[in-house]
């Protein structure tokens, strides 16, 4: 990837590093931050300290004292994530709410795979990127979207109770001492509530089933004024309601309650144009109410719209969705939003592919998150400058010329 910038483009780029630049500690700080930057923005394939290093300078003695540098910049030097990362998420939002609005806040994770096992957090695990279990870290991502634009805004490094629990490795990879095990639904909350605390735009919070599963992240989200659409496992069990939300039927898990309707309660919605074909598929909507364990009354139980997808040719109903969303939306406006999410896994082979999201190769707690944050910075700029030239309803072109013209 590789980037032809006019002088307007130019500009625009020196003061973005000057407003990110604003919260590093000194000169040298954003020295580096810029030389890493613009590496990370540049050709090469790897996006790491040692080939940026290489590709900037013109002699071995050089290259050795620019990746000291930038090593140093990354693993050891101390300086905060969190505002860099929301001056770049307000400087994509910015350039975005000026064609289209903000409406989604999406979580996800993502693995990225590793060998051995001193980097940090690393173990077998699952992760969806790889559709398997395999050795990787597992980062957990906030999203913003538009509907046309996902950009990510926050990452959080999920560390098992492995690296948590053992001092000696916590020693290794410099894990401060407040640090300590919480789960990816943790941590997601953690970014979600730090979003709201920034008072980002958003009226939607987006999950699959990992989170959408949990009471605590669902009640989270409301408590903090936000709607939700996320994803249930099958056996989930909810009441089905009338108009005044009065329990109609016994409760009753909703993979039975989709088997129950039967294939012929479920009709084609198209959400939008793929790159080959309409994107389809066979939706049911039904009034519910969670039938939590709590001893609470079910009348104080918030009514929900349970999405049910059964995809024609499929045995039974696949993908279950609970959501918070308004009445008055139509079942085709329901599933857009919903679908929203899956473009998320596009935002993360773009910044894997073109930014080197997943090509840090230090060991350390504090390196990984500088790394992510300065990957994030670079994304939320090249984001910013496509929306600046091309019009949503337009059509994209191939996505190297769309990168390139993008800066």
């Amino acid at each position: 990837m590789g980037y032809t910038m006019d002088a307007a483009a130019e500009r625009r780029l020196t003061g973005y590093f000057e407003l990110i630049g604003a919260h590093l500690r000194d000169k040298r700080q954003r020295a580096s931050y810029a030389m890493y930057a613009i590496g990370i923005l540049g050709d090469g394939d790897r996006k790491s300290c040692e080939p940026i290093a290489a590709r900037a300078c013109g002699d071995e003695a050089t290259t050795h004292n620019t990746h000291h540098r930038l090593t140093h910049f990354l693993a050891e030097s101390r300086w905060a994530d969190e505002p860099v990362r929301l001056s770049a998420a307000r400087y994509a939002i910015d350039a975005l709410s000026e064609r289209e609005p903000v409406t989604a806040w999406i979580i996800d994770d993502t693995g990225f795979l590793k060998q051995g096992t001193h980097s940090v957090g690393v173990q077998r695990q699952y992760t969806g990127s790889a559709g398997k279990t395999a050795n990787c870290q597992v980062g957990v991502s906030l999203c913003v979207a538009t509907t046309t634009e996902h950009v990510p805004i926050d990452f959080e490094l999920y560390l098992p109770e492995s690296w948590t629990e053992d001092p000696a490795r916590r020693a290794e990879a410099s894990i401060p001492t407040e640090v300590k095990f919480e789960t990816k639904i943790d941590l997601a909350l953690k970014m979600i509530e730090r979003a709201a605390r920034a008072k980002l735009p958003g009226e939607i919070v987006l999950a699959d089933s990992a989170y959408g599963e949990s009471y605590l992240f669902r009640e989270t989200v409301r408590l903090l004024g936000l709607d939700y659409a996320v994803g249930v496992h099958s056996p989930t069990k909810v009441w089905v309601v009338d108009a005044l939300g009065r329990r109609r039927n016994n409760a009753t898990c909703v993979a039975e309650l989709a088997e129950s309707l039967g294939p012929r309660a479920f009709r084609r919605v198209t959400w939008r144009e793929g790159t080959q074909r309409k994107l389809h598929s066979r939706f049911c909507l039904r009034r519910v109410k969670v039938a939590y364990k709590d001893g609470l009354d079910p009348s104080s139980h918030e009514c929900l719209w349970l999405l049910m997808e059964w995809p024609e040719g499929e045995a039974k109903a696949t993908r279950f969705t609970l959501t918070t969303l308004p009445r008055r939306m139509s079942k085709k406006q329901l599933v857009r939003i919903v679908k929203e999410r899956w473009r998320t896994e596009k935002a993360y082979e773009e910044m894997k592919g073109e930014f080197g999201l997943d090509h840090f190769e230090g060991r350390s707690f504090p390196g990984w998150h500088h790394h992510i944050s300065v990957v994030l910075s670079c994304y939320a700029f090249v984001v910013a400058e496509r929306s600046r030239h091309f019009s949503p309803s337009a059509p994209r072109k191939a996505k190297d010329d769309s990168l390139r013209r993008a800066a």
